[in-house]
């Protein structure tokens, strides 16, 4: 069968610049994902930067462009990868939807703003191009374990939701939020098939490079609220991104370097009691999140029905929260 020419718009840390990266988990980009796929094959990178399309070229062999209209019109990609800034997703993302371009792939977050957002999820909509958003962790093999747990009701009823997001020891707390907290929402969202709504904040302002601050919201899901809770913090000089389910009958944990299940059990402590016990639940194989991705646009590619495991809507949804949090907040988001 004949390999599907992919094209990838922005060359830089996502895009590519990851490879070099020893300890990460390969691939991890999206050039690193295209060629590992049997199905695919890089057709061209593009970016405004000349040293960045010197780097793609001399790494992965293929030829670059400046524009990325005569990109798309001289090679007619079946897939697209947007790997740019958030604010030039949309003008992107409807570049390929003229020239009918049947796969994008577009980097979180979705857009920089809800008007931006919307825009994409109604090209996505329309049917022509189907947009799949980059939120890595529906594709990793670790939370859809940990989905398949929490769906097959083993630890009881959902009861709460509590999220940790240190990225930086002085990074703006508001820049955390919307460049990881987007995952983490979207995860939370994923993991629980909810939707994500926010009530208050407290603690330190999102405009602030120090201090913690709290989002309490809740996790809607038909009539059912489940209580949620983010904690984004500076300060610290090591990075943490978990979520914790706490259920009727147990406790599920999970994300960087994180996977455990606790379990009700006769109390060790104190008789008449339950205590939690950790299970021997884990995760330790690779978790496929970008190769995962790439299959899936693959397979939108060969089924024109196919609708994407994180697509422009899902994508949508996040910025819809994180669009609910600037409202509240009254800071920009970027």
């Amino acid at each position: 069968m004949e390999k599907i020419p992919v094209a990838i718009i922005g060359l830089g840390r996502i895009a590519s610049l990851l490879e070099n990266d020893t300890l990460r988990e390969k691939p991890c980009t999206h050039a690193g994902a295209i060629a590992a796929n049997p199905s695919c094959t890089i057709a061209a990178g593009c970016d405004s930067d000349a040293d960045r399309r010197r780097l793609f070229a001399e790494r992965w062999h293929r030829p670059v462009y400046a524009d990325a209209d005569a990109m798309l019109a001289e090679l007619h990609p079946g897939i697209l990868s947007i790997a740019t800034h958030p604010d030039s997703h949309y003008h992107y993302c409807a570049l390929a939807a003229r020239h009918e371009v049947p796969v994008v792939v577009c980097e979180k977050p979705l857009a920089d703003t809800i008007v931006a957002a919307r825009k994409i999820a109604a090209l996505h909509g329309k049917g022509i191009t189907r947009i799949l958003t980059n939120h890595e962790r529906r594709y990793s093999a670790d939370y859809i374990k940990a989905k398949a747990i929490l769906d097959e009701n083993r630890l009881g009823p959902l009861l709460s939701v509590r999220t940790v997001l240190y990225m930086g020891k002085t990074r703006r707390l508001l820049d955390v939020f919307w460049h990881d907290g987007t995952h983490l929402a979207d995860a939370a969202m994923f993991l629980t098939g909810a939707n994500l709504r926010h009530r208050k904040r407290w603690g330190a302002p999102l405009s602030s490079r120090t201090g913690t601050a709290w989002l309490e919201g809740y996790l809607e899901r038909t009539i059912e609220r489940v209580p949620f809770l983010m904690e984004i913090g500076a300060g610290r000089d090591h990075l943490v991104f978990e979520l914790e389910f706490s259920c009727a009958r147990g406790r599920l944990r999970i994300g960087n370097g994180v996977f455990e299940v606790w379990e009700s059990a006769e109390s060790p402590y104190a008789e008449g009691f339950l205590s939690l016990k950790k299970t021997g639940d884990a995760f330790g194989g690779p978790t496929g999140y970008f190769t995962n991705m790439i299959a899936d646009a693959v397979a939108c590619y060969r089924d024109p029905a196919r609708q994407p495991r994180s697509s422009a809507v899902n994508g949508l949804q996040v910025i819809e929260y994180l669009n609910s949090v600037k409202r509240w907040s009254r800071q920009p988001m970027g």
